[in-house]
């Protein structure tokens, strides 16, 4: 029975815990003496409790986000009445800020803030020789060339079934002030020699796919082409690597090198956020747009990048007229995922300066999303919610390439004078708001819509509310539908007079969402 148990409650059974990983790799001589334990959110508190006490630890480690807290608070109070002398140290972004008054801290007996990749160890030697120690222990800022990096502890079923996580550095050079990253300055990084030795024996083993949790990815040339020309030297089918770049910084080596990517090796998470000066300004956030636009498009037309790029609803200052047409201006640049986030008031962040002027207003529980501000009202904010599932259903999903654009292509006349007015000359973010109202209408929800559902409904509103040529909507979801081989015809569609489409192509692999991001 190991006297120490590092545990934390992923967002999927997907996500390796990454942090968990470091804790173990910097344990030194405790680390026989330690354990790794993970669950997932969908688990029910109970079965956590009964697998963690039925390992017996002196001392649990318990790692808490900001999708996890709520559910580990109810782990915590279980573990805390079953067994009292059980000692559980916190740790994670969720409880290294704003330490006061959160439920989870009170009940834990110590809680590290900060990167405890070796000050858990040590406090772990501290307690275990019976020292007695504050509640709350703040941990210095590691070196990363002191640490022992994690990578070998990636069992060879973590390397089968999950996301692999790695990373070249910690930090981020800018301020946005809704990202904890802003508080972590200056960019430190790992010795390259070291990680890319990592790697290689990651790559022995058999792994495949690698998301790099740098928050700017490209913002050393030197070491980001390092690592694309290490992994370019040995890439081999199903290859697939994440990176989080900086989008205005593409400078031409870094263009040529990632333009010899075979297409779907290679996704770029790229967080545009805003394309409105004044909210960007609001934020303190710097971006060239007319460089990042030029980026994205150089990455579109002369490289087989996957593009997943963000942006986020309820900023200060942004109105949902403002927020439409960076949608409409992100849409047009081609990324093949656009992910509409909702802010998130996360514990720590500066964002909270502007609660007063721009009265904004945030759910008490995680994940602490804007309800509403001074420019968006809450039942616009409930559309923009909605919107961004719609969105997910019918643009990031991939189903509907040929379908999609008929929701906004210049207005038809109706065909009968009682018909309902069609939406003149929408864009394409007026034209999804509009359908995701009528679709919200209509179906009372939109989680759990089956495909077919989902295409009917498209047929539906094109038709009768946009009113295009019932034979124009038949065409395209029937090519879209028959994308999948072997699927029945629709059966409100017309049969079908086309010659047979391409299949779909492969999406790239889910990531996770963080609090970041959602």
């Amino acid at each position: 029975m190991p006297d120490i148990l590092l545990v934390t409650l992923n967002a999927r059974y997907i996500h390796a815990a990454f942090g968990l990983r470091y804790l173990l790799a910097n344990m030194g001589d405790l680390q026989p003496r330690t354990a790794i334990l993970e669950f997932d959110i969908n688990q029910r508190p109970l079965e956590i409790v009964e697998a963690i006490l039925a390992h017996q630890p002196r001392i649990i480690g318990l790692g808490i986000y900001i999708w996890n807290v709520a559910l580990s608070t109810e782990v915590v109070a279980l573990i805390k009445r079953l067994s009292p002398q059980t000692l559980i140290i916190l740790g994670g972004p969720e409880v290294s800020h704003e330490t006061l008054g959160q439920p989870i801290i009170q009940l834990a007996d110590h809680t590290i803030t900060g990167e405890a990749d070796t000050k858990f160890s040590q406090v772990c030697a501290q307690l275990l020789a019976g020292h007695t120690l504050p509640k709350i222990l703040p941990a210095d800022l590691p070196a990363l060339d002191t640490l022992a990096l994690p990578y070998d502890l990636y069992t060879d079923s973590d390397l089968s079934h999950r996301v692999l996580y790695v990373e070249a550095s910690r930090g981020c050079p800018f301020t946005c002030e809704f990202c904890l990253s802003s508080l972590d300055v200056p960019v430190r990084a790992v010795p390259l020699p070291l990680f890319l030795d990592a790697l290689q024996r990651l790559l022995d083993r058999g792994a495949t796919q690698f998301k790099f949790v740098d928050r700017t990815f490209n913002l050393n040339l030197t070491s980001s082409r390092a690592i694309l020309d290490f992994f370019l030297a040995r890439w081999r089918p199903g290859l697939f690597i994440h990176f989080e770049m900086v989008p205005d910084r593409l400078p031409e080596p870094l263009r040529e090198i990632i333009a010899r990517f075979p297409p779907g090796a290679l996704q770029f998470e790229v967080g545009i956020q805003t394309f409105d000066d004044a909210t960007a300004k609001n934020i303190s956030r710097r971006q060239n747009i007319p460089r990042l636009e030029d980026n994205l498009r150089y990455l579109r037309q002369r490289t087989g990048v996957h593009i997943h790029a963000d942006l986020i609803a309820g900023l200060p200052g942004e109105d949902l007229p403002t927020f439409g047409r960076g949608f409409d201006r992100l849409l047009a640049l081609g990324p093949q995922e656009i992910q509409v986030g909702i802010l998130k008031r996360l514990r720590g962040t500066p964002i909270i300066r502007h609660d007063t002027e721009w009265a904004m207003t945030y759910a008490p529980q995680p994940p602490y999303e804007i309800l509403q501000n001074r420019l968006i009202d809450f039942p616009t904010m409930q559309r923009l919610r909605r919107f961004a599932r719609c969105w997910d259903l019918i643009g990031n999903s991939g189903h509907f390439p040929a379908t999609l654009p008929l929701l906004w292509v210049a207005n038809h006349t109706p065909t009968s004078s009682d018909a309902p007015p069609a939406v003149e000359n929408p864009t394409p973010f007026t034209a999804i708001l509009a359908f995701t109202d009528w679709l919200a209408a209509r179906l009372g929800r939109l989680h759990s819509v089956p495909l077919a559902t989902l295409a009917e409904s498209l047929h539906t509103y094109l038709t009768t509310q946009r009113h295009l040529p019932p034979d124009l909507v038949s065409e395209a979801l029937t090519r879209d539908w028959h994308r999948t081989p072997n699927r029945e015809r629709l059966p409100f569609t017309q049969p079908p007079a086309l010659t047979p489409a391409s299949p779909a192509p492969k999406s790239a692999p889910a990531r996770q969402q963080r609090h970041l991001i959602a």
